[in-house]
């Protein structure tokens, strides 16, 4: 598999107390099997769709505490040079460029609104195998508050074009690079309760898209929005039993007409 161009989504992992738990969960909503944890990466767990390696579990580090949360990690031809990018740009490092073993290299960061991600170089593990298929990342959205700021920080960050959607009901914003469209941004509105920080919504392709909010529903997840057609797609956001927060799309599902957008 081809290492993909800077700044694409490349890898999403969680950290969970209660990995059996979230493995059961995952396995039961997204299809998800699971390799053996490996001891040398602080129990670090794959998840498979059909084989593929499509995302990760892990519990936390001795003494560390935090809220589950889903991180995406974005691709670097260098770790140590996008840190400096982030600091220069706004930015925090949460956690310092680091090697993991032969896999690669990463760094944790914070986006001037307050949204966690990654940042990953690739080595053995160039992130993703497989993509858009049942059970595999589909697509992620930065929520924030301050879109002025997110956007002004990812455009510098990254070699993005910026397209806005004509609607007025929305403020939302695309990213592409080259042919293709690899983020978007959501102004969060009044809607969310003031304590939600920002945060990279996750997005998981699945075959049927209420079916799988049935089977969150049943297995204690909490059903946030949705499930909604629309042009991209039938989807619904869901927050899994420990908190982290998720969405999953049928991308075959599609309503309406796609919105217009315009060069920003």
């Amino acid at each position: 598999m081809a290492v993909p161009p800077e700044g694409t989504p490349c890898w999403a992992d969680a950290m969970f107390n209660d990995v059996e738990g979230a493995k059961t969960f995952y396995g039961e909503v997204l299809g998800w099997t699971f390799g053996a944890a490996s001891a040398e990466f602080g129990n670090y767990t794959l998840a498979y769709a059909d084989g593929k390696a499509v995302a990760a579990v892990v519990p936390p580090m001795p003494g560390q505490e935090a809220p589950p949360q889903w991180c995406l990690y974005f691709a670097s031809a260098d770790a140590a040079a996008t840190a400096a990018r982030i600091r220069d740009n706004g930015g925090e490092i949460v956690m310092e460029p680091m090697q993991v073993g032969a896999f690669g290299s990463m760094c944790l960061a914070r986006e001037p609104g307050g949204a966690l991600f990654g940042v990953w170089q690739p080595g053995s593990h160039e992130g993703f195998e497989a993509t858009a298929v049942p059970g595999a990342f589909c697509w992620a959205e930065v929520f924030t508050r301050e879109p002025e700021t997110t956007d002004a920080f990812f455009s510098a960050l990254f070699s993005y074009r910026a397209k806005q959607v004509e609607d007025d009901a929305v403020d939302f914003r695309v990213f592409d690079l080259g042919d293709a469209t690899v983020l978007g941004r959501m102004k969060m509105t009044d809607d969310f309760p003031p304590e939600v920080p920002s945060y990279i919504n996750v997005y998981f392709d699945v075959a049927d898209c209420d079916a799988a909010v049935a089977t969150a529903a049943e297995r204690g997840g909490i059903l946030r929005f949705g499930p909604m057609s629309s042009p991209f797609g039938r989807f619904a956001a869901i927050s899994d039993p420990q908190g982290a927060n998720f969405s999953v799309i049928d991308t075959a599902t599609t309503q309406g007409e796609m919105p217009p957008l315009r060069d920003v």
